[in-house]
């Protein structure tokens, strides 16, 4: 089953549909429409139907899901739509299907009227077979087999890459620079266009004034342009947000170019890029970037799992990478895009597969299998001891030593030992941040670094003006200097506040002294 439960528009479906939904997608202006797909290949729409994108063959809305006819059946392989909106699909088979708003030919029929039934795009794409489409505001691009790319629909920029401004009102080949080569993934901006190749050269054409499209300028382009400062560099992906732009390295690296007012770059800054610049990501190993033509949001997930995000999040500018305990880039564009749509054709394996991380997840405290468990207040945890030693320095001497099944611990809490227990399975922490300085601790007594950064992470976001001096109090007692200095930062900032707390009269002695040292020493006591 797909877990689509971050998404308000599938509130209301009972249970018993959530656990049919295999692929999904949900888009508009106020991510107010949506499309899914079944386990038995049918294709239901519910949402305001505005231009009618819901491809229902009318304009009424719909709070309950409504059958799509004519997809069922047809197995979807990519779907994009744009903010008329359009919609526009590729089938298993290569064909293309297209409904929505029209007014710029976006849907490729020859004609500026909304369609509100889905119909195949066929003018010079018959004899193709079509394996993604990608939309920008009002167009559309599509890439074949052949790797040949096709494009239709607004042209006000050179987004359709025809040397022209004058909109495409059928699919016309993208040749000029790309003619005679390989062009393996596409991506749309608002008003622009991006092409990945084979031999990871990577090319843009359209609007350019925030230099989105990476070329050290900012003149639009109506034909594809090579973005020569990558020169040696190989790129393997492309993501474009609203007029900024990702790209991931066969390397693990991601490159960032375009508008920056909300920090969508992750340089650190609000400054615009008109060249690529280099992510700093804690040298982590990216294996996928994420970002949608509707929003100024970025994301990007490690090959260990852990996925950051940076941009506009729910209205804040965040300017650099943040971890987030998410476990796919969804989830961000769920939670922080506005509007929160999908960045992508949300999908799941038809067999159910599970890759190795959601398969040791699973397994946690499961005791069907584990081989060992450990006792804490009264409660069981069942492991697996090979795991264990594979992750945990402490854990291979002490099991290395010891052949018992079951380990007793009173050192630290059930919560704080079972959310240890967890990390190690799969790599992240769920608790809040009052708990977390428990697991802060173990981290520290079991000399677990990276757990013991995850444990500052989680406390500082949950710092406020109750808790601050009582996590202040941890992050000096566990020698935690980075989480020390932003816990003291908070309490100067909000000093009146956090004085008049209970647990700053409960301070003690020593730690007050040094903190009114401190504190005076930044100011905080001038008039």
């Amino acid at each position: 089953m797909l877990d689509v439960g971050k998404w308000p528009v599938f509130a209301l479906l009972p249970p018993e549909e959530l656990r049919l939904i295999r692929q999904a997608c949900v888009f508009g202006s106020a991510a107010n429409e949506a499309l899914y797909v079944t386990v038995n290949d049918e294709v239901f729409a519910l949402g305001t139907n505005c231009s009618g994108c819901l491809g229902l063959g009318d304009l009424q809305s719909t709070i309950e899901p409504r059958r799509i006819d004519v997809l069922c059946g047809k197995k979807i392989e990519s779907l994009s739509y744009g903010t008329g909106p359009h919609v526009v699909i590729a089938t298993t088979d290569g064909e293309v299907f297209a409904w929505g708003h029209n007014g710029y030919s976006q849907l490729g029929n020859g004609t500026t009227n909304h369609g509100l039934t889905p119909a195949l795009v066929s003018t010079n794409l018959l004899s193709k077979r079509v394996t993604e489409v990608a939309c920008g505001s009002h167009h559309t691009i599509a890439l074949t087999t052949d790797g040949e790319v096709f494009a239709w629909g607004y042209n006000n920029s050179g987004q359709v890459g025809s040397g022209s401004t004058a909109n495409q009102p059928t699919p016309r080949r993208v040749s000029s620079c790309l003619q005679n080569k390989v062009v393996v993934n596409i991506a749309c901006g608002q008003l622009c266009s991006m092409a990945v190749l084979d031999n990871g050269e990577i090319y843009g054409w359209g609007y350019n004034c925030n230099g989105q499209l990476g070329l050290g300028n900012n003149g639009n382009q109506q034909t594809p342009c090579r973005i020569a400062a990558l020169q040696g560099v190989n790129i393997v992906r492309v993501a474009c947000g609203y007029a900024h732009t990702l790209a991931l390295t066969d390397e693990g690296m991601v490159y960032a170019w375009g508008a920056n007012s909300y920090g969508q770059l992750g340089t650190g800054n609000k400054s615009n890029q008109a060249l690529p610049t280099l992510i700093n990501t804690d040298k982590e190993r990216m294996v996928e970037v994420a970002a949608c033509h509707t929003s100024h949001t970025s994301a990007a997930k490690t090959q260990s799992g852990q996925v950051l995000m940076w941009g506009q999040c729910r209205g804040q500018a965040v300017a650099s990478p943040h971890l987030t305990h998410f476990s796919s880039t969804d989830d961000v564009f769920a939670c922080f895009a506005t509007p929160a749509v999908t960045w992508h054709l949300l999908s799941v394996d038809g067999d159910d597969y599970l890759t190795v991380a959601q398969s040791l997840k699973k397994e946690f405290d499961s005791p069907e299998i584990s081989d060992l468990k450990f006792l804490v207040d009264g409660k069981c945890i069942h492991v697996h001891k090979a795991l264990l030693k594979i992750r945990c320095e402490h854990f291979r001497t002490l099991l290395n030593e010891t052949d018992e099944d079951t380990l007793e611990i009173h050192q630290f809490s059930y919560l704080v030992y079972r959310a240890f227990l967890e990390y190690l399975y799969t790599d992240t922490i769920n608790l809040p941040p009052e708990d977390a300085i428990g697991l802060l601790d173990l981290a520290t007594f079991y000399r677990e670094t990276r757990l013991k950064r995850l444990c500052q992470e989680t406390i500082k976001r949950g710092i406020s003006e109750e808790n601050a001096v009582t996590l202040l109090s941890a992050a000096v007692k566990y020698e935690a200097r980075d989480l020390e200095e932003f816990c003291f930062k908070f309490c100067v900032n909000h000093l009146t506040a956090v004085t008049q707390t209970q647990a700053f009269a409960d301070m003690d002695h020593d730690l007050l002294k040094n903190f009114i040292s401190k504190a005076s020493r930044y100011g905080a006591f001038k008039n």
